[in-house]
């Protein structure tokens, strides 16, 4: 695929391979394993090789690809140290945000939360679990917004995105969707009512959820783990 090029060539065609090959990484139609040639990338986008290698660095940066001296770049596989790490550092951080939030939480918070709530209602009762989970990331940004910590989002954002990629492995994740709902429904409450004890209990439960899918992930993929 030949990609626009413009003035600024370098930075767009980086930008645009790298995009590509981030969904191609996290959806995993690129597994873990799959080895990776900057000749054949380039040739791939219609792009020279330097554009490919910035990209190629800027996905090692986010733990994606593996890089190495005189050996084939190629997708990194998952490691159950670094998803310990990613999921301590977003619990914390929103652990945070909760408690915060709770200590000057408005009305009009939670009219916010309210209606974000009714759509992921409406998506849960009509299986709809794509909708459901950009609600899910709608709802926890919200939070962030509104507590006045706009920025902690970006860190929440970047420990989940490695975490949906694993849990990609896991056909039965649809099927939690209405425990998720509930979670939310309850922490929405705990918000409105300042009931800090309740609501960081309830996100640290939300969390948590994910312990029995990673194992089983991991117990089924161990070809993909590191």
């Amino acid at each position: 695929m030949q990609l626009t090029r413009t003035i600024s060539e370098r930075r767009t065609t980086t930008d645009l391979v790298f995009e590509r090959l981030h969904e191609e990484i996290v959806s995993l139609t690129l597994l873990p394993g799959t080895k990776l040639s900057e000749v054949e990338i380039a040739k791939r986008f219609g792009v020279s090789r330097q554009p490919v290698r910035d990209a190629f660095n800027k996905l090692r940066s986010q733990d994606l690809l593996l890089i190495r001296p005189q050996k084939a770049t190629e997708v990194r596989g998952f490691s159950m140290e670094r998803i310990a790490h990613e999921r301590f550092v977003r619990l914390a951080v929103e652990v945070e945000v909760i408690r915060r939030a709770c200590a000057d939480w408005q009305a009009e918070n939670s009219e916010v939360l309210a209606a974000n709530l009714a759509r992921q209602q409406d998506a849960t009762e009509n299986d709809q679990p794509e909708t459901f989970h950009q609600l899910d990331y709608e709802f926890h940004k919200h939070i962030c917004e509104l507590s006045g910590h706009r920025l902690a989002f970006d860190t929440i954002q970047d420990c989940k995105q490695k975490i949906d990629r694993l849990c990609m492995l896991s056909l039965g994740r649809q099927s939690e969707i209405e425990t998720l709902y509930r979670d939310h429904r309850d922490l929405a409450e705990a918000l409105d009512t300042r009931n800090t004890d309740a609501a960081t209990e309830i996100i640290r439960v939300h969390l948590a959820r994910l312990d029995d899918t990673i194992a089983d992930i991991h117990a089924k993929n161990q070809d993909y783990f590191e």
